[in-house]
């Protein structure tokens, strides 16, 4: 697999816009509508947050990739759209059907997502002018406005493709995503949105699709705050002319592997970019009794307060590394674990090994810091990603909806 552009506009016959629309009212005239868009009928497949407390256009575009089909997704940033009534239902489908109007499809094959506050109604009048503009701006050229059109609190916005070799053709995977706080996806507030030119059967793409969030957005945290608007996306054109993916073949292997490395680089880079956030943690389980054991291990510590605080306040302190791995819920015996930090180990056979602070210390200066624990209670493995608890992630969510 190589890496090729970027994006959602990276494979063959997707475009893509960004637009201002001023959703929130502020005049700050940032992108806050886009539109991605496939020249033909797509194969689509989603996977969408377990929050009870779900967002209209969660609502709606489930039900439309239940289906199997999409040919296009319009997103709003500045407003989720979420806790809105039946007023929000409407609006989603009035979202979707502005867009099918501007482009000539059918308001069944149009997928909806928003982000930004809860609680508040969509100004209507502004996300309307926003999606004729974007609907004129469309271009092979404008996933990068896109991905900035879909960013809240983000700092940058996140995107990569890769190429997969299909039945001897070469098919592109793009993809976009946006999440920075309000991240413990459970399928952060993320969003993301997957563009393929492999042919892929609906039932092979959700298979895919959901097999690779769960080892790559669902191992993601930065605040243990799971969103009312999650959703990824993926949709599946065909136009690279491979034979057609189905389960269960070295094709399918394939495009999920590589599917599986998309996400996985999106999702580091959410965790990268959490809210206040100086650095990258990554916390490697091996030994574990089973994939789930693996899997609550991991995320327990990423998720930790304290092992967060820790990390941002470059102490070594493993106790608390140690006390997540404990509670996270995983069957393990405490007496036989071994504990890194980076490459200097803290814990041998559940016991304390005399380390250099300095070295620690050097490690923890890093940016991207790395914890290995290996529990000797089987053989399955886990990686998990969140990043440090600053200062000014309380600064950014102590003001977030004024």
């Amino acid at each position: 697999m190589a890496r090729v552009k970027v994006g959602v506009t990276a494979p063959a016959g997707f475009v893509a816009a960004g637009v201002s629309a001023d959703i929130k009212g502020n005049g700050s005239g940032k992108k806050d509508v886009a539109l991605v868009v496939s020249q033909v009928p797509c194969a689509a497949a989603g996977v969408y947050t377990t929050n009870v407390v779900k967002a209209a256009p969660v609502v709606l575009t489930k039900r439309r990739t239940d289906g199997g089909r999409l040919q296009a997704v319009v997103v709003n940033s500045g407003n989720a759209n979420a806790c809105t009534g039946e007023q929000g239902i409407a609006d989603a489908a009035e979202m979707a059907r502005l867009a099918a109007a501007a482009l000539d499809l059918s308001p069944d094959v149009v997928g909806v997502a928003s982000t930004g506050v809860i609680g508040v109604p969509l100004p209507m009048d502004r996300v309307a002018a926003g999606i004729a503009a974007a609907a004129a701006a469309l271009s092979p050229d404008g996933g990068d406005d896109a991905a900035r059109a879909i960013m809240t609190t983000d700092t940058f916005p996140k995107q990569t493709a890769v190429q997969v070799e299909l039945g001897g053709v070469v098919a592109t995977i793009g993809a976009m995503a946006k999440g920075s706080g309000m991240i413990h996806p459970n399928m952060a507030t993320m969003l993301g949105f997957v563009t393929t030119d492999a042919d892929v059967a609906p039932a092979a793409l959700q298979q895919a699709l959901q097999e690779a969030t769960a080892r790559s957005f669902n191992m993601i945290t930065v605040d243990g705050d799971t969103s009312t608007n999650d959703m990824v996306i993926a949709m599946a054109n065909g136009l690279a002319g491979n034979p057609t993916v189905v389960p269960g073949t070295p094709d399918f292997q394939a495009f999920a592997a590589a599917l599986e490395e998309v996400l996985i680089y999106l999702a580091r880079e959410i965790a990268r970019d959490g809210e206040g956030a100086t650095k990258l943690i990554e916390m490697r389980v091996e030994g574990a009794r089973s994939p789930e054991d693996a899997r609550l291990a991991a995320r327990a510590v990423c998720g930790s307060a304290l092992v967060k605080a820790a990390v941002f306040g470059e102490d070594a302190n493993w106790g608390r590394v140690l006390a997540a791995l404990g509670y996270s819920g995983a069957q393990f015996d405490p007496g036989r674990v071994d504990l890194w930090l980076g490459d200097v180990q803290m814990m041998a056979a559940g016991a304390p090994v005399a380390f250099s602070e300095e070295a620690a210390a050097e490690v923890l200066r890093q940016r991207e810091v790395v914890f290995t624990a290996h529990l000797h209670a089987g053989d399955a493995s886990a990686t998990a990603w969140g990043c440090d608890l600053t200062y000014d992630y309380v600064k950014i969510n102590g003001s977030y909806r004024t």
